[in-house]
């Protein structure tokens, strides 16, 4: 009963550990550079997006809570809105749909790194439909401009060809193709906010995401061999 009553107080460290959990049991996950998010304090995660679960695996495999950027009609999915609520998810849409939508997120984000939380976006803005690392946007340094905290470049290989990446068509448009796919989740060393510019962070995702890839193709090989 105690327990149950810890979960209805502070439900985010159990819905963190369900989360860790899932991700577990869907792939076979490698972390290398968890030693690099500070135990405290504000910080900035920057991370190449492949696919509709990078958050997931990003948010459970993280020791610390993060805070994230997502798209505003997920966010308000019916099914799903009370867990991205739960999580402290900041809603985004395009100026256009929503004029003033990016001003409310950009306070958000600075209210949370103001309060020493950890923040993670995807700065190419949408996820890759090659499943090479894109463009960065401005976003990241207007961010960087009003906060100058440390930013840890982060990289994801694996889940391009999974289901909720466009490898295939549409994002979760098609049914499942593989199950405990082999997963590298990579964090690098932080950089300075006076260091950490678009283009030089851009730069440090896809080193990081080479050698992510590169750690993956050899096991690959040798499933694709052995059929």
């Amino acid at each position: 009963m105690c327990l149950v009553w810890r979960i209805i107080r502070a439900p985010r460290p159990a819905v963190r550990l369900l989360v860790y959990l899932l991700v577990r049991l869907l792939y076979r996950l490698r972390l290398t550079g968890l030693e690099h998010l500070p135990e405290r304090g504000a910080a900035l995660v920057v991370c190449n997006h492949v696919s509709f679960m990078d958050a997931l695996v990003l948010g459970g495999a993280s020791p610390r809570p993060l805070r994230f950027l997502m798209d505003k009609p997920i966010y308000d999915s019916p099914w799903l809105n009370w867990l991205f609520r739960l999580v402290g998810a900041i809603p985004v849409e395009s100026e256009r749909s929503d004029p003033g939508t990016l001003r409310r997120a950009m306070e958000e984000v600075s209210r949370a790194l103001r309060d020493g939380e950890v923040v993670m976006l995807f700065p190419e803005g949408r996820l890759t439909m090659d499943g090479e690392v894109q463009e960065f946007r401005r976003g990241l340094e207007l961010i960087l401009a009003r906060d100058p905290v440390p930013v840890i470049p982060a990289s994801l290989s694996g889940l391009w060809g999974s289901w909720t990446s466009h490898c295939h068509g549409r994002a979760l448009s098609q049914r499942p193709r593989r199950f405990r796919a082999r997963v590298v989740l990579q964090l690098g060393e932080p950089l300075s906010p006076g260091a950490a510019t678009r283009c030089q962070l851009e730069a440090r995702v896809r080193e990081l995401k080479c050698v992510g890839d590169a750690s993956i193709q050899p096991a690959v090989e040798h499933q694709t061999q052995s059929r």
